[in-house]
């Protein structure tokens, strides 16, 4: 049986594109991978995504839009592609030895944010560790903050949490920054922040809750302890985007390219949404909107291509 399109990934860029393609008839197969849902999973409150006033938390979310795409008609077989094949159509896509072909594919797979590893660490993320500045920073209003990088990331999350937090400390590991010197100077023009050079995180604390941070000095080896509410780590993400490396024209970071206004890839009938394109934005909304855009995009394509 060759599927009309076939959806690999499952966060709300997968999940969305799996509605729209249910309701227009395209009977979508779904490959939602072993770590259903993508980082939302992950998060506790989710205040920003429309439609909850009261917020909801991010496993929920994601269960309710799961639900949604069921409920259309979406099939879901919940383990990893471990290999595809976009040289030509039918494409294939094998999960384990089971193989399947599509005439029309729509990779979701998103992009995980790089931890530093540290006790304390994934225990306490989603109650003071975080690596998304825009999803989280409102939930620290007047509270003390660390944020963790050295490049324009780490500096655009740090500038942008000074909105909420009463003192911020970023934690470098150098004696100088890797951003743009604009943005660095910023940085340290910056009332609210102070930075802790030649500095790495050592374990982070508290129980329930982030209550501080052990600090290694990269000099003298010395370690101290500095108390915040919350822990932002700003050291980047990585597209999931291994098993597509020989397939489909990747950006230098790994990202999967598309045509400008569209979620077309550099192979035809392929197309990319969500974070796993996304290097800017990263939010579940601007996720879902272009799953939705890589949803109509297939429709079209396969009624121009009378797939």
């Amino acid at each position: 049986m060759t599927e009309k399109v076939l959806i690999i990934g499952s966060g709300p860029a997968g999940l969305t594109a799996a509605i729209y393609a249910a309701r227009a008839g395209l009977e979508p197969l779904m490959v939602e991978g072993m770590e259903r849902g993508g980082q939302l999973m992950i998060t506790t409150d989710v205040e920003n995504f429309p439609g909850f006033p009261d917020g909801i938390m991010g496993p929920d979310l994601m269960d309710q839009i799961r639900k949604q795409a069921e409920r259309f008609g979406t099939r879901i077989i919940s383990s990893d592609v471990s290999r595809v094949d976009f040289s030509q159509r039918p494409f294939k896509v094998w999960v384990g030895k089971d193989e399947f072909v599509a005439d029309s594919i729509i990779i979701s797979t998103g992009a995980s944010a790089r931890w530093i590893g540290v006790p304390g660490e994934e225990r306490l993320r989603g109650y003071g560790v975080s690596a998304c500045a825009t999803c989280d920073g409102f939930f620290f209003r007047d509270k003390e903050l660390i944020v963790v990088g050295g490049g324009d990331t780490a500096m655009e999350e740090a500038l942008f949490l000074t909105k909420f937090a009463s003192k911020l400390t970023v934690v470098h590991r150098r004696d100088e920054f890797r951003a743009s010197p604009i943005m660095a100077q910023r940085v340290m023009d910056h009332p609210k922040i102070d930075v802790a050079w030649n500095s790495t995180v050592d374990e982070i604390l508290g129980d329930d809750l982030v209550t501080g941070a052990v600090l290694r000095d990269t000099v003298t080896d010395e370690t101290t302890e500095l108390a915040a509410d919350g822990v932002f780590v700003a050291i980047g993400h990585d597209p999931n985007t291994k098993i597509f490396l020989d397939q489909l024209e990747l950006d230098d970071a790994g990202y999967i390219v598309v045509s400008p206004g569209t979620t077309l890839t550099s192979v035809e009938g392929v197309h990319a949404a969500g974070d796993v394109t996304d290097k800017v934005y990263r939010q579940a909304i601007t996720a879902a909107g272009l799953g939705c855009q890589a949803a109509l995009d297939v429709q079209h394509w396969l009624e121009a291509n009378e797939a």
